[in-house]
């Protein structure tokens, strides 16, 4: 997949290249501050997606869209501006998305999901990656993800475990510690939890992987690409997929994995 990004300003091209690249995804990605180089590198390669800055200085995103439409018809053009107002130019150019500035990977990913013309893959390319079979982990990309707090990890795994369905402060510290303890302190450590977790997903440009409401969270498996989801779904078979075990750090995780282990035997 080739991208390429175009903007006058080097602190706001910087900007959107590394928030792509935060995304891990496969393609090869060119930035450019001048157009007419911009140009060059669109003559010599099929160009799928161009997020173009609308008002650059020395020429207009809008004049630049049209020339790598002449070459490319099918382009996926996404517009950065830093105004709320797209010009009527922008607009007839029938884009694939407009991205307010300040730019974010999150921001990125939610466009890519619904480009106007489909790239293969680039959806699931820009999935949260979770095992759950074995140790629990979790991925962007091929790369493994690190939270601040080491209980952090094991809260997103209980939420993968609850399939979407919304858990308690009070479900999420029962099952995190299982001892009883000072109970003001421990929801005082899960909102610092909570933080990391949104902060860390969000970075990334998976912050809408996580839905809070007050007291309470929830994965949306939508948003994620996870080897229990699809070994329920028919996705992964028995010799590929689960071998009797799942999460096995986590002791609260041994009803789900009995269960894993009962329909096993079944089959």
């Amino acid at each position: 997949m080739e991208i390429m990004v175009v903007d006058d300003e080097q602190l706001a091209l910087d900007n959107v290249m590394l928030a792509l690249e935060k995304l891990n995804l496969d393609a090869n990605i060119a930035g450019f501050r001048k157009a007419s180089e911009a140009l060059e590198y669109a003559f010599l390669h099929k160009l799928d997606i161009a997020f173009l800055d609308i008002e650059m200085r020395n020429v207009s995103g809008v004049d630049l869209a049209k020339n790598l439409k002449r070459l490319n018809p099918l382009i996926n053009l996404i517009f950065t501006t830093g105004y709320k107002d797209y010009t009527s130019e922008a607009m007839d150019l029938h884009a694939s998305g407009y991205i307010l500035k300040p730019i974010t990977s999150e921001k990125i990913k939610q466009e890519l999901a619904d480009l106007r013309y489909n790239i293969d893959d680039i959806t699931a390319k820009s999935k949260l990656r979770i095992v759950t079979f074995g140790n629990f982990g979790v991925y962007n990309g091929d790369i493994p993800v690190k939270f601040k707090y080491r209980k952090t990890l094991e809260v997103l795994a209980y939420l993968v475990d609850r399939k979407g369905a919304f858990a308690s402060n009070g479900e999420l510290i029962a099952a995190l510690w299982e001892d009883e303890g000072d109970y003001e302190g421990r929801i005082s450590y899960l909102n610092n939890i909570r933080a990391d977790l949104k902060k860390t997903l969000s970075d990334l440009g998976y912050g809408d992987a996580i839905i809070q409401q007050r007291g309470h969270m929830a994965i949306d498996a939508k948003k994620i690409s996870c080897d229990y989801y699809e070994y329920l779904n028919g996705k992964l078979d028995n010799v590929n997929g689960y071998h009797g075990e799942y999460m096995s750090q986590y002791s609260w995780a041994e009803i789900t994995n009995g269960s894993l282990m009962i329909d096993l035997k079944k089959a």
